[in-house]
């Protein structure tokens, strides 16, 4: 299988050191603002030294109030704040990929694409050059999106190799409007991360994969052959494994022969 990562909040990370050392995960950590701000000196170089079994890693920027696309300039500035923090944390554990939210709300923006990407471009051009120099790529992942437009729009726009998709299942199966297949026929070009999660599409319920609703035969089987960071977000070790053992059985299934 491609790389699997497996998704932690930084407040977390110590609570289960044993546990991911034991088995050797490769971690997707998630830095919540709070975090950023109780950091002290040292704290990012521990962590490294921490994680000495050289796992692959991966980061997730903070998500709650940041506006990337924000009309006010002033909220924009705060969210560039907050990326620029994370830009530095990743200078010092090298991560494959960082995911960020794209902040797209169809009716905070009134349905005007227009204005969310004007503003996207101003935040995401001076993270893309710093992740460039980084030798890292910048993922954006779906949240609220009914439909992937807004997404290709921004990837045309800003046209790097080192800006492309997060594309996470939990959030297309319970807010999508469209097909799946819609999604990849549109998005496959950018994906180079999946954040895998399921639910019924009642709630954001981060089930292991397979115990909702998610089409995930159709997910692989288009994406088969693709390089991407396959990363799980379960809310327990034992969902963390279950989905695991799940993700390999669809990869296998998916492939040629099968």
């Amino acid at each position: 299988m491609n790389t699997v990562h497996v998704h932690v909040p930084y407040p977390k990370v110590e609570d289960y050191l044993a546990y991911i050392r034991q088995h050797r995960l490769n971690l997707e950590i998630y830095f919540p603002s709070s975090s950023l701000d109780d950091l002290n000196p040292g704290d990012i170089e521990k962590l490294k030294k921490e994680l000495d079994y050289n796992p692959s890693l991966s980061l997730h920027a903070p998500f709650m109030d940041m506006s990337p696309g924000a009309v006010d300039v002033r909220a924009r500035a705060i969210t560039l704040e907050r990326f620029s923090h994370i830009m530095e944390i990743a200078e010092v554990l090298s991560p494959k990929a960082i995911v960020f939210h794209s902040g797209y709300e169809k009716w905070k923006y009134a349905h005007r694409v227009d204005l969310w990407l004007e503003g996207s471009l101003l935040t995401w051009q001076p993270v893309i050059e710093k992740a460039v120099r980084l030798g890292t790529r910048i993922a954006i992942e779906n949240i609220f999106e009914d439909e992937p437009s807004n997404l290709v729009a921004l990837m045309d726009k800003l046209h790097s190799e080192n800006f492309g998709i997060c594309f996470d299942t939990g959030h297309c199966n319970l807010f999508s409007k469209v097909p799946l297949v819609e999604w990849l026929e549109k998005l496959t070009p950018y994906i180079f991360e999946l954040h895998l999660h399921d639910n019924d599409k009642s709630l954001d319920q981060h089930l292991p994969i397979g115990d909702g609703s998610f089409d995930f035969r159709t997910l692989f089987s288009s994406l088969n052959g693709k390089d991407c960071l396959y990363t799980i977000e379960a809310h327990s070790p034992k969902k963390v494994l279950k989905s695991i053992g799940r993700l390999r059985e669809y990869i296998t299934a998916s492939q040629p022969g099968s």
